[in-house]
């Protein structure tokens, strides 16, 4: 590697004719505007000179602008870079005089500008040492720094293409340059600069920093490349950032500019739409202030560094943004040595892309560790994305001061890494100095995020003119370099290569731009650690991958974060207030910002599970929500089983009265030829006895889990059997008022005595009920259901009666059978007859009427298994007052009395 430092180097130019430029200009419709710039170009150079295609003008050296801070070395194609240094206002101090403004530059700044330089120094020697790449071409660059300065960034881009020493624009001066590119700027402005005189010629300029393309002029979008990814990746990446650790509270700090107006106009909309608020808005200022205006700026805004509780604050801006930080953070730390005062330290820095961590010029006094222990320490940064390079930390190692002497722009560079002098006695230069040895803030070994965007800029023009020169016929090659003539190439044949080059560089990264220009990558985030010796690195947490699906762009590594020490809590927490527990909902608070809110207890029946709900939601319908409305536990099935006591109570009773029934059946048929018997309608009785048994078992349908066949015979077998039971009762109490009407002679009720009447009322009224019971199975017939609502924290297992309409005629049917049942009774009752039924079916009815009276109100006030057990005991009861009343009588006389049951006895009793 040879580089000169031109401000030194004579012997670069000689005394040559002017020769005018004949490269593609832009197309005439570009407007107004474009001329405007280039007249403006031409006074603020002062440079109204007028040539004539025919004048030959001799380059002068007597009239030169100098150029302190420029950087050549010789190759038959040039890659050109303008960087800048940028300078600000300080107050420097003496003790023998009053202070004194004057303009100072940031030496670590000046480090980060060194680096960028040699990584574009080490891409060229990769290139030129690689034979398959530009075989038999050397390239070589020329760097300007333009201080960051409109004029100095118009007068060196056009040195780039045209003379250094004495500019005659659109004329090529001296030795020959054939520039295919320029790298730079890094910041907007001297990009924006730069484009208004490289657009003019559509020549490649590469940009390596990190701002928003609006801020370009669009007239030269064509010939403008960004090596850096795309500036709305980034928003989307603090959005993803500042929602991964629930940071709701932030503190935004954007430079005062149209890109920090840009960044606050896409940033709050994001922010807001996704739940975040902005707690405060400082803007610091990027043009340079001199010491009062600064510290007046600055004392402003101390207020809100002391007052705000926010932990995460995004900074926005450039290298600058950090400087001024630095000093907003100096004087409140003056300020919080008076009583009560306290600066919360513990704070959350998220920077973007362009901002670097830097010292000012006041590093001796404000370190970057030892201040506040480290008070940037914790910093999550979106850095450009950066690779390992064996070969540049090689390429460093072997910078000596040997190669420093013999090099204009390595002596400049090693007095300042090492605060030595090669041309003094006073602290020389010994020679034991290493580039590794100097500390991380002031000089990195390794590639940043910057210095990895101008390698591959590099990289990409070196391709892109592989391919062009490759597409020339080997004859012409051969014809160039047999007559020694100089290598021309146009640059602006680079673009449609440019626009769709794709390779891959030697350490494995993919290259290539998107239709916009810019670098088809991410970004990587870094988070920043300090140490006590006032060095840092910076350790990958994470990836921000363009290629990744939308909103999972972000990848974050947490265990390898390292928080800043005064945090309380890990990861820390950014919001207005406390987060809303579970089994608590947000309330938003009147003349705040929706972040803003108070807590309020979920109301019954609602849950939040999930902390900062905005609204409490209910539980499914199988479950329900626990005592602290955090949760939902899934409901209890509810009905009625034969394993719980009620469910074997009402099944031993069932059985019971069943095995009763039967008992008092099998005595009835045991004695079918006895009196009683005969006297009482056998036929009937039977019948009557049968329906009890099975209303009785019918009960058991009644008891375990509903299920289809359960649900179809539950209520209509238990309504058909019941009317029947029903209607013989009233069969046999109107067949007792028959037969003592007709025992009179000529009675007209002597025809109706015998077994048809009785018979074809029972058959009858029964046959009313089953058409009844037919036509719901057949309309509307009942199913099994689960009721989720009735009763809290249970699912009712039930039938679901299908049409309630039927399901009360079936009951009320039986009503109307039971009433007139009692009715005939209760006339019946005083009938001179030794066997008359009348009065024990009188009694039966009203226990009837009295068990289904009551058991409407209880049916329909209770829920779940109750309800089943409410319709079980009143089919218990009333089929146990019929068998009781009617039977319990007879049974005396005929197991307990034989001598009653005895014609004799009924014959002296009439």
């Amino acid at each position: 590697m040879h580089m000169s430092c031109e401000a030194s180097q004579s012997d670069l130019y000689s005394d040559c004719p002017l020769k005018r430029y004949r490269g593609p200009m832009l197309d005439g419709n570009l407007g107004s505007r474009m001329v405007e710039s280039v007249f403006l170009l031409l006074l603020l150079l002062q440079a109204p000179l007028m040539v004539s295609e025919e004048d030959n003008i001799r380059c002068s050296r007597s009239d030169p602008l100098h150029i302190p801070y420029e950087w050549y070395q010789p190759g038959e194609i040039l890659i050109g870079g303008i960087v800048s240094c940028i300078f600000f206002i300080s107050p420097k101090y003496s003790f023998k005089k009053n202070p004194t403004q004057e303009w100072i530059s940031s030496e670590d700044m000046m480090m980060k500008f060194y680096q960028h330089i040699l990584a574009l120094a080490f891409a060229v020697d990769e290139i030129n040492e690689n034979a398959e790449i530009l075989p038999n071409i050397t390239l070589g660059f020329h760097i300007y720094d333009s201080y960051s300065n409109e004029r100095m960034t118009y007068r060196t881009a056009l040195d780039l293409l045209f003379k250094s020493q004495r500019f005659v624009p659109n004329y090529k001066c001296g030795i020959q340059r054939n520039v295919i590119g320029v790298i730079g700027g890094l910041d907007a402005d001297t990009s924006s600069h730069m484009a208004d005189i490289l657009g003019l010629y559509k020549i490649p300029q590469f940009s390596y920093g990190s701002f928003e393309p609006a801020q370009m002029d669009q007239t030269y979008s064509t010939s403008f490349y960004r090596t850096v990814p795309s500036e709305d990746l980034q928003y989307r990446g603090i959005l993803q950032l500042l929602l991964y650790f629930g940071w709701k509270w932030v503190g935004l700090m954007p430079m005062h500019n149209d890109g920090g107006d840009h960044f606050l106009q896409v940033l709050e909309s994001l922010l807001s739409q996704n739940g975040i608020c902005s707690a405060f808005t400082e803007r610091h200022v990027t043009r340079i202030l001199p010491a009062n205006e600064l510290i007046y700026d600055i004392a402003k805004r101390i207020s809100v560094f002391l007052e705000s509780k926010v932990i995460s604050v995004v900074i926005y801006g450039e290298a600058t943004s950090i400087v001024w930080l630095t000093k907003v953070i100096f004087l409140t730390t003056v300020y919080q040595l008076l009583p009560g005062s306290k600066f919360p330290t513990g704070k959350v820095w998220i920077t973007t892309a362009q901002i670097d961590f830097i010292y000012d010029g006041t590093q001796n006094n404000f370190k970057l560790q030892t201040f506040h222990e480290g008070l940037f320490h914790g910093a999550l940064s979106f850095t450009l994305h950066t690779k390992e390079h064996p070969g540049f930390w090689k390429f460093l190692q072997l910078i000596n001061l040997f190669e420093a002497r013999r090099d204009g722009f390595l002596k400049f560079f090693w007095e300042r890494a090492f605060q030595c002098s090669m041309k003094y006695f006073y602290r020389p230069c010994t020679g034991a100095e290493k580039l590794e040895s100097l500390p991380a803030p002031l000089f990195e070994m390794s590639m940043t995020g910057h210095s990895y965007s101008i390698y591959n800029a590099v990289c990409a023009l070196a391709h892109a003119l592989h391919i062009r020169l490759a597409s020339r016929s080997r004859h012409r090659k051969l014809e160039e370099r047999s007559r020694l003539i100089p290598l021309h190439m146009e640059p602006w044949k680079l673009h449609s290569l440019l626009q769709t080059i794709s390779f891959n560089n030697s350490i494995g990264d993919n290259v290539k731009f998107n239709k916009h220009g810019e670098l088809a990558a991410g970004f990587d985030v870094t988070n920043l650690v300090t140490f006590q010796n006032d060095s840092y690195v910076r350790v990958k947490v994470g990836r921000l991958d363009p290629q990744a699906p939308a909103g999972k762009e972000l990848t974050i590594n947490e265990d390898q974060i390292q928080w800043h020490r005064d945090l309380t809590q890990v990861p820390p927490v950014s919001l207005c207030n406390d987060n809303c527990h579970p089994g608590y909902s947000k309330q938003k608070k009147e003349g705040e910002k929706f972040c803003c809110y108070q807590c309020t207890e979920c109301p019954e029946g609602m849950i939040s599970d999930k902390m900062d709900m905005d609204s409490c939601i209910p539980c499914p319908e199988d479950q329900y929500p626990n005592k602290a409305q955090h949760g939902c536990i899934p409901k209890i099935l509810n009905f009625l089983t034969f394993d719980e006591p009620l469910g074997i109570i009402l099944a031993f009773l069932a059985l019971f009265f069943s095995l009763a029934s039967a008992l008092v059946l099998g005595t009835f048929i045991k004695h079918w030829d006895t009196p009683i018997v005969k006297a009482n309608n056998r036929s009937l009785t039977y019948v009557l006895l049968i329906s009890l048994l099975l209303c009785f078992l019918s009960s058991l349908l009644f008891i375990g889990r509903p299920n289809k066949v359960t649900c179809l015979l539950r209520q209509t077998a238990f309504g058909i059997i019941f009317s029947i039971a029903v209607s013989s009762v009233l069969a046999k109490t109107i067949t007792v008022v028959i037969v003592f009407k007709s025992s009179k002679p000529g009675s007209i009720y002597q025809k109706w005595v015998g077994g048809k009447l009785e018979n074809s009322i029972a058959l009858s009224c029964s046959l009313v009920q089953t058409g009844i019971c037919t036509i719901w199975l057949g309309t509307s017939p009942p199913f099994p259901d689960l009721d989720m609502h009735s009763l809290s924290g249970e699912i009712i297992v039930e039938c679901n009666e299908g049409s309630t309409t039927l399901f009360y005629c079936v009951l009320g049917y039986l009503g109307l059978l039971a009433i007139i049942s009692f009715t005939v009774a209760f006339l019946a009752r005083n009938l001179p007859d030794s066997f008359n039924e009348a009065q024990f079916i009188t009694f039966s009815m009203l226990v009837f009427c009295s068990v289904w009276i009551s058991f409407v109100p209880t049916y329909l006030s209770t829920r779940g298994k109750h309800m089943v057990a409410v319709e079980i005991f009143s089919i218990l009861a009333s089929s146990a007052g019929l068998l009781g009343c009617i039977f319990s009588p007879k049974c005396y006389i005929i197991l307990l009395r034989p001598d009653l049951n005895k014609r004799e006895k009924i014959i002296r009793k009439l």
